[in-house]
């Protein structure tokens, strides 16, 4: 992380609607919320953690997370934003420190856009008791096992080919050892990237550039900036890029009217969860990803992710060339990919598919959160499925924390909902899936009904 940047001419310190003195770049100036909000645009972003205000305009570019993640909360209290991404607050604030340029007035409350300040402050009392009991302390040995349930499917399947040889059905029940353990790398690598914000020379670090990149062949950083994106605005439209569809779907209940009175039409949406099967679950990972991760590594000039990478294809041909030749092992990693895409749309959209989506709302962080999330009932087998991220209302709220803490949190979550009334979701495995076919189908009606008679 960097130094601040330089302030802009509308950023100065001024007397802000009569509020307090001018002040110099000190950080002596004090704004009121409608001074701050004012600064929410790319050239000119303001943002406040804990009452201060901060200028991030110049330094947001350089933001470890991606310039996008920080920008989604200019003009707005990222506080809780703060407190969740960053393991280590204490470790961050001196980065903050030379962006500083004022605070919030006395008279002005410490919630923006009239959120409810009662459970936002219960909800920083949670945080504090997680904090306190060391829930978001990892324990090295339950992902060092995971690590090595996944290094011992890799192993299996090339064993089996070594004793065997390739038949047909040795060959399949390969691809699905190896489906099974890309998928499993995928969770692992999601563990470690959140894990590791910040601190780049940490282990956490080190150990999501080689799952992701030696295991996966993928792109740390593609995915870290991706992913934070989507935490810090779930289904939020234009933030979250997981549901930005590219025109292919329709999601939610707002956006397919929005489509419909505009008379747009690039698919036909009103069976969009029939060919959803065809262009979704088996493509999303061996085409669309496989396709961006490239380009952002090479826009990006992200050598090192590269490299990464590429050692993951040098080891799968030295591992099955003798076996099926070159044009074989593509066969075999792209049916592999195939069948670890299924996996991953199921896992990921059973979750937040179905949930409400938006234009931004501004909400509080857990509101935001669950309005846009749902559990997956727990078992060892929707543990082991989904990576734990059956509880993916506890990983939104708490995105740092390790998934073997999950269960403990989540009675402490649904209590903290039920004082204030906001709707904790949990659903069986085979409602969660079948949800994301309907509404699917609910946004293409939708979609139909405005487009017909609007």
């Amino acid at each position: 992380m960097g130094g601040g940047g330089q302030q802009t001419e509308s950023s100065e310190p001024a007397k802000c609607d009569g509020v307090g003195p001018g002040g110099g770049r000190g950080g002596s100036a004090v704004y009121t919320w409608e001074e701050v909000q004012k600064h929410c645009h790319r050239g000119d972003q303001w943002l406040v953690i804990d009452r201060k205000v901060y200028n991030i305009t110049q330094w947001a570019k350089r933001h470890p997370g991606g310039i996008r993640v920080i920008s989604h909360f200019a003009g707005e209290d990222a506080t809780e934003a703060f407190v969740a991404f960053h393991p280590d607050p204490n470790f961050v604030r001196k980065f903050l420190k030379p962006l500083l340029i004022g605070e919030l007035a006395p008279t002005e409350p410490s919630q923006d856009h009239g959120k409810n300040t009662a459970l936002v402050q219960d909800f920083r009392a949670l945080r504090h008791r997680v904090e306190s009991e060391g829930l978001l302390r990892a324990r090295p040995l339950f992902f060092s096992l995971y690590l090595g349930h996944i290094l011992l499917l890799e192993a299996l399947a090339l064993g089996l080919l070594w004793v065997w040889g390739s038949s047909w059905s040795l060959t399949l029940l390969c691809s699905l050892m190896l489906a099974t353990s890309q998928a499993q790398a995928s969770w692992l690598q999601h563990d470690f990237g959140h894990l590791s914000v910040c601190k780049k020379s940490s282990w956490n670090h080190v150990l999501q550039k080689f799952v992701i990149g030696h295991l996966k062949g993928a792109s740390a950083n593609w995915w870290n900036h991706r992913h934070f994106q989507h935490h810090a605005k779930p289904n939020v439209f234009s933030k979250d890029p997981d549901v930005n569809s590219l025109h292919v779907f329709v999601l939610g209940d707002k956006q397919p009217v929005e489509y419909g009175i505009k008379k747009l039409k690039y698919m036909p949406y009103h069976h969009q969860h029939q060919y959803f099967f065809l262009i979704g679950p088996p493509l999303l990972i061996p085409v669309y990803f496989h396709i961006q991760i490239l380009r952002t590594m090479f826009l990006r000039q992200d050598w090192v992710d590269l490299a990464w990478s590429m050692s993951f294809y040098l080891r799968i041909f030295c591992c099955y060339y003798p076996f099926f030749g070159f044009f074989g092992s593509v066969a075999l990693i792209s049916f592999v990919r195939f069948l670890e895409s299924h996996w991953f749309v199921w896992v990921t959209q059973m979750n937040h598919l179905p949930m409400e989506m938006d234009h931004e709302r501004h909400q509080d962080w857990l509101t935001m959160q669950l309005s846009a999330t749902c559990n997956i009932e727990q078992s060892t087998f929707n543990d082991w499925f989904s990576g734990h991220l059956n509880f993916q209302i506890e990983h939104h709220l708490f995105p740092t924390m390790p998934r073997h803490n999950y269960h403990l949190v989540a009675p402490l979550v649904r209590a903290l909902c039920e004082k204030h009334g906001v709707p904790y979701q949990v659903k069986t495995l085979q409602k969660g899936i079948t949800d994301v076919v309907r509404s699917l189908k609910k946004s293409g009606d939708l979609w139909l009904d405005a487009y017909l008679h609007k």
